[in-house]
C-alpha cells in the first residue's frame, strides 16, 4: 500500500534508538504500524555532541512534520568557511549562498535535542530501553520476522536494524561480509560552555589534523577534532592535554575553548567506515539503515543526514524492501566514497600536497562557490519520495495522515 496508511496490524520492530531509528518509527507509525523500538542502553539520552543538518534532511524530517521546528531550533545556520591553523581564511560561505544553492539552510543543534523530539512524535510505550535485542529470524514472504529480547521473543512483519556501525543485525543478514574497517584517524568532541567567545563557525585544516568550532543555539559551543592516528592510540595522561599538544598554537578561539573544557568533557572515538558495499540493505522482512549499513567517515557531515534519509525512504517503501535497497545503496555508496576521498583531502599530511590544495581552495572560493558548499553538490538537493517538502508557511504536514498523500518520484545523485 505505497503512499497510504498501513493496516493497524502491521508490526515493526526498530532495534536501536539513535537518530536514524527513531526517525524510521516515527515515519512508521504515521503510516498506522505498530511500531517497537528496542535500546540497549539505559536511556535515549546521546553520547554529548553536535549534529549537522542539511537541506536533505531537513526535506526529510519535513515528511513527519518537524523540519521547521528543528531548523528554529538551530543557531549555525551555514556562515563561516575553512582555515589554516594561523587563521587565514581560505574559503568563506554564508546562510544565504547555502540557502539559494540547496533550497534550505546548513544548520546544527545537539543531537540530544533532535533525539527528544523524534521520541516524542511515538506513543509513550514504543519505546523500550535497557532492551537488548538480536535478531533471530529475518523471515520471508511466507512468515514473520523473530527477535529475541531478554524478556521474550517477539515477532514482527518488519525489522529495522539501526544498530549502528557494528551492527549485530548486519551480522546476521550478511555473515560474510567484511564489516568496518579503521578510516585511519580519530576524533575527539566536546560540547561545553566557553564564556565570552565570539566566532564564526569554521573548518581548520592542518598537517594531518582537522579542527572544527560551531556555537549552538543554547550559548555552548560544539566543537570537534581530527588527526591522523593508529587505531586504537590514546593519550598517556588524558586527552585534554592531548589536544592542548594538538592544537594549543591554532588559532582563536581554538585556545579558549581548551582552556574551557575539563578533561572529562573530551570524548575520543576511533573512525570507521564501511568500505565495501553490502549487496542489499534487507533480507527478508529486515532492513538496515544508517551507520549499521553505510557507516562513512564524518568528513561530509552526512552520517545522521543519510541515516534520516534512509528512515523515510524505508517508510516509504517498507512494503517493497527490494526497492529500498535500490533507492538507497547506490547514493548512500557513491556519499561515502566522496567522504573517504574528503578525508584524504583535509587529513593530507604532505606538506607539498597541503600548499596545493589550500592555493586551490582559496583560487575556487574567489571564482565561485566556497568549497564547502560545492561538496555538497548532489547531496544536499536530494528530496524525499513522498512530499511535503517544507510546504504551506511553516513546512509542516498537513493536517490528517502525510502518507495518504501521492509520493512523488525519488531523485539521485
Amino acid at each position: 500500500m505505497r503512499g497510504g496508511a498501513m493496516a493497524q496490524s502491521t508490526r515493526v520492530v526498530v532495534i536501536g534508538g539513535g537518530i536514524g531509528g527513531l526517525t524510521a518509527a516515527a515515519a512508521l507509525h504515521q503510516r498506522g504500524c505498530r511500531v517497537t523500538v528496542l535500546e540497549r542502553a539505559r536511556s535515549l539520552e546521546p553520547v554529548g555532541a553536535g549534529i549537522s543538518l542539511a537541506p536533505n534532511s531537513l526535506r526529510a524530517l519535513d515528511v513527519i512534520g518537524i523540519g521547521d521546528e528543528i531548523r528554529d531550533l538551530a543557531a549555525w545556520a551555514g556562515d563561516g568557511g575553512l582555515r589554516t591553523p594561523s587563521g587565514r581564511w581560505l574559503s568563506r560561505s554564508s546562510a544565504e549562498a547555502a540557502a539559494r544553492r540547496f533550497g534550505g539552510p546548513l544548520v546544527l543543534l545537539h543531537r540530544a535535542t533532535l533525539i527528544k523530539r523524534l521520541a516524542a512524535l511515538l506513543p509513550p510505550d514504543a519505546v523500550r530501553t535497557a532492551a537488548a535485542a538480536t535478531l533471530a529470524d529475518p523471515g520471508d514472504a511466507g512468515r514473520p520476522a523473530r527477535v529475541s529480547t531478554p524478556d521474550g521473543e517477539l515477532e514482527a512483519d518488519l525489522v529495522v536494524g539501526a544498530d549502528g556501525i557494528h551492527s549485530a543485525v548486519r551480522r546476521a543478514l550478511f555473515p560474510g561480509h567484511p564489516g568496518p574497517v579503521y578510516s585511519g584517524f580519530t576524533t575527539w568532541r566536546v560540547v561545553i560552555p566557553v564564556p565570552g567567545a565570539e566566532f564564526a563557525s569554521h573548518e581548520t585544516w592542518g598537517r594531518g589534523r582537522v579542527w572544527g568550532t560551531h556555537p549552538l543555539k543554547d550559548g555552548r559551543v560544539y566543537a570537534y577534532a581530527a588527526a591522523l592516528a593508529p587505531a586504537g592510540q590514546r593519550a598517556p595522561d588524558d586527552e585534554k592535554a592531548e589536544l592542548l599538544r594538538r592544537y594549543g598554537d591554532w588559532h582563536d578561539p581554538i585556545p579558549a575553548v581548551l582552556a574551557a573544557a575539563r578533561p572529562e568533557d573530551v570524548l575520543r572515538h576511533d573512525v570507521h567506515h564501511i568500505a565495501d558495499p553490502l549487496p542489499a540493505f534487507h533480507r527478508g522482512r529486515a532492513a538496515l539503515l544508517g551507520d549499521a549499513a553505510h557507516a562513512m567517515p564524518p568528513t561530509l557531515g552526512q552520517g545522521g543526514n543519510q541515516a534520516i534519509e534512509d528512515a523515510i525512504v524505508l517508510a516509504h517503501h517498507c512494503d517493497g524492501l527490494a526497492a529500498y535497497t535500490a533507492a538507497r545503496l547506490p547514493r548512500t555508496t557513491a556519499i561515502t566514497r566522496q567522504a573517504v576521498k574528503s578525508a584524504r583531502l583535509n587529513m593530507a599530511s604532505s606538506r607539498a600536497v597541503r600548499a596545493v590544495r589550500d592555493t586551490a581552495i582559496a583560487a575556487l572560493s574567489k571564482a565561485g562557490p566556497a568549497l564547502f558548499l560545492r561538496s555538497f553538490d548532489g547531496i544536499a538537493d536530494w528530496r524525499p519520495p513522498h512530499g511535503p517538502y517544507a510546504a504551506g508557511k511553516n513546512g509542516k504536514a498537513p493536517a490528517g495522515n502525510p502518507w495518504s498523500r501521492q509520493p512523488i518520484e525519488e531523485s539521485t545523485p
